[in-house]
C-alpha cells in the first residue's frame, strides 16, 4: 500500500526533529519555582547545566546555585580539570548584605585550597572581595553570575550587568569553585547537586 504523500513528508519531519533534539538540548532544571536554562553560551563557548543545588542555613534556604561546563562532570576533579569558559550562577530567594559572601568565600579559600596554592591568591582574593563588596546589599530574585572568561579571568555579573574589573587567573576560578564543591564545601547537598545529583 503506498501511503500518502502529505503523511510521509510528516514522517521524514518528524524523524529529522527527533535525530536533531540531543544535539542541541540539555534540559532544563525547575526547583521550587526557579528555572536554570539547560544550554547557555559564554565567550563562544557552549556551555550545559552540570547540576543545581540549594544553599541552606539552619532550614532557610538562601540561595540556588547552577555550574555550566563545556561538558558534564560528576566528580570535583572533573569539574577543575576542565579549562576555558565556565559559569556559576546563583539565585537569591533571601536578601543578604554582600559582605556576608566575602566572609563565605574567604573561609571557603582557606578551607579548600592547597597552602602553596593559596598563597600566590591573597592579593586577587582581596581585589575580588572589593568587587563583591561593591553590590550592596543583595536582594531576592538577583541573580549573580561568576564568570570564568578565558583572557579576562573571573567577571562578576549582576542581573546580567558586569561589576567591577575581571580579577585574572583560572587559579582564582578554581579557589572560587572549590568553596563549592571542594572537600569541605559551604554546604555538602549543595554539592551533590552540583555535580549532578539530586537537588537538595
Amino acid at each position: 500500500m503506498t501511503l500518502p504523500r502529505r503523511t510521509l513528508l510528516l514522517g521524514a519531519l518528524l524523524g529529522a526533529f527527533t535525530a536533531a533534539a540531543p544535539a542541541w538540548a540539555t534540559r532544563a532544571i525547575t526547583t521550587e519555582g526557579l528555572t536554570f536554562a539547560g544550554d547557555i553560551k559564554l565567550a563562544e563557548t557552549a556551555l550545559q547545566l552540570n547540576g543545581v543545588g540549594w544553599r541552606a542555613v539552619a532550614w532557610a534556604k538562601g540561595y540556588a546555585a547552577a555550574l555550566y561546563l563545556p561538558k558534564k562532570a560528576g566528580t570535583e576533579a572533573q569539574v577543575l580539570q576542565q579549562t576555558g569558559a565556565k559559569r556559576l550562577q546563583l539565585h537569591l530567594v533571601q536578601e543578604v548584605d554582600a559582605e556576608e559572601f566575602v566572609k563565605a568565600f574567604v573561609k571557603g579559600v582557606s578551607r579548600n585550597t592547597p597552602p602553596a596554592d593559596a598563597a600566590k591568591l591573597g592579593a586577587r582574593v582581596a581585589q575580588f572581595n572589593s568587587v563583591i563588596r561593591s553590590l550592596g546589599k543583595l536582594k531576592k530574585q538577583d541573580v549573580i553570575d561568576l564568570d570564568f572568561i578565558p583572557g579576562k579571568g573571573l567577571v562578576l555579573s549582576r542581573n546580567g550587568a558586569p561589576r567591577g574589573a575581571p580579577v585574572a587567573g583560572e587559579d582564582l576560578y578554581v579557589a572560587l569553585l572549590r568553596c563549592f564543591i571542594g572537600v569541605r564545601p559551604a554546604d555538602a547537598e549543595m554539592k551533590v547537586g552540583l555535580l549532578g545529583g539530586p537537588v537538595g
